[in-house]
Formats: structure tokens, sequence, C-alpha cells
């Protein structure tokens, strides 16, 4: 019998159920370590338009200005600058309207804070459910294929008259190659998720307060700054 089979063989011999397990499996871990690598570039790239905008942001630099700089941008802009976008879009317009007050004004721009802030979670969490879900299945559906393979791995063994550790042990080495996958499987994507809920954790911990102080500014403005009157009329 020989003796060093290697994976490719074990998947040749293996029943259907069980190489339709393993094919299953294979495509979890490919999706995975795909989610991974995109799952880093998006948290990575948020979290330098976030140092790069806060550091914009306290140096003083004219809030009409900076906001210009981020319209300009147009779809382009991510993260915590539509955070700041939506807030002082909303405080410019609701500010341009004589019977608007000052806490109007400032609710205004804290409910389109949330809206974006909201959306910019919900992208920054995208996937990151596919990740959780390979972690925690993976490891079920390669044991359905190792519990299925020595299960006809035993049956086998109606058909032969002397039952012996060379006539099971093929059988059983090819059902375990299933576990064996389910892990390969689920390790790196229970990790990354992990690692990734973390992260997306911390800037969402950003979001807020960058959202809380920048409301504390227009508080400010809005109480010290008259109402804009709007073109074409008189104050």
């Amino acid at each position: 019998m020989q003796s060093d089979l290697s994976f490719f063989d074990l998947f040749l011999q293996a029943g259907l159920v069980v190489q339709f397990v393993m094919a299953v499996l294979v495509a979890m871990s490919i999706l995975s370590w795909a989610l991974i690598f995109q799952r880093h570039k998006v948290l990575t790239q948020a979290k330098k338009t976030t140092s790069a905008f806060e550091s914009r942001f306290w140096s003083g630099v004219d809030l009409a200005k900076l906001y210009k700089e981020v319209s300009a941008k147009g779809e382009r802009k991510e993260g915590i600058e539509n955070l700041f976008h939506a807030g002082f879009r909303e405080f410019a317009r609701l500010r341009s309207h004589q019977e608007s007050d000052a806490s109007a004004i400032l609710n205004g721009s804290q409910r389109a804070m949330r809206v974006a802030h909201s959306r910019e979670v919900d992208l920054l969490e995208s996937n990151l459910s596919v990740l959780a879900t390979i972690g925690s299945i993976s490891p079920y559906i390669g044991l359905f294929g190792t519990v299925w393979g020595i299960m006809n791995a035993f049956i086998s063994l109606s058909d032969v008259q002397q039952a012996t550790l060379q006539a099971v042990a093929p059988g059983i080495a090819e059902a375990l190659v299933a576990t064996a996958m389910g892990l390969f499987a689920a390790i790196p994507a229970v990790m990354a998720y992990n690692r990734f809920a973390y992260r997306v954790e911390l800037l969402d911990n950003a979001y807020v307060n960058f959202a809380e102080e920048f409301t504390s500014i227009l508080q400010r403005q809005a109480a010290v700054v008259a109402p804009v009157t709007p073109k074409g009329e008189k104050a």
C-alpha cells in the first residue's frame, strides 16, 4: 500500500460527498483571504485619511476653506471627511435662514453628522460578517466531511473478511483531511475578524470624538455669528 499519499491523492480517492466538502472549504478559504486583503486595504486607508484630515482640521485652517477643499474631492471624499462635509454643509444651509436659531442650527448639523457617521461605519464593517460566518461554520463543515468519510470507511469493512488498519486507514485519512481544511479556513478568518472589528471600533471612536469636538466649535460659531442674509435680500 502506498503510504506517502499527497493531499491531491487523498482528494481524488475521497468519496463524492467528502470531495464536495473539500471543494467548498477551499472556496471559502480563498474568499476569506480575498476579504482579508480587501478589508486590510480599506481600514488602512481609512486610518490614513482620518489622521491626515484631523491634522489639517486642527491646524487652524478656516472651516469654510476646508469645506471647499473637501467638496472639491467630490465622490473621492471618505470617512471623517464626509462627517465634516455633512455637518458643515447643514450648518451653513441652516445659518443662511434668518428664522433658524442657534439651537436649530446645531441640531441640524448633529443629525447630518450622525447620518454620515452611520454610513461610514457601515462601509467599514462591510463583509466582516462574511469573515465571521466563515470562521464559525468552516470547522463544522469540515467535521461533517470527516464524519461522513469515517462512516463510509467503516461501512466498507463489511465487504472484507478481516478488518485491518491497512484497510481502514486510507478512508480515515481522507476524512480527517476535511477537518484540517475546515480549521485552515476558519483560523485566519476568525483572527482577521477580531483584528478588523477592533480597528473598526477605533475608527468609530475617532469619528464620534471628532463629531463631538466639531459640534462644540459649531456651537460657538452659531452663538456669535449673526444669521447670513440670502443674496439678493436686504438685512
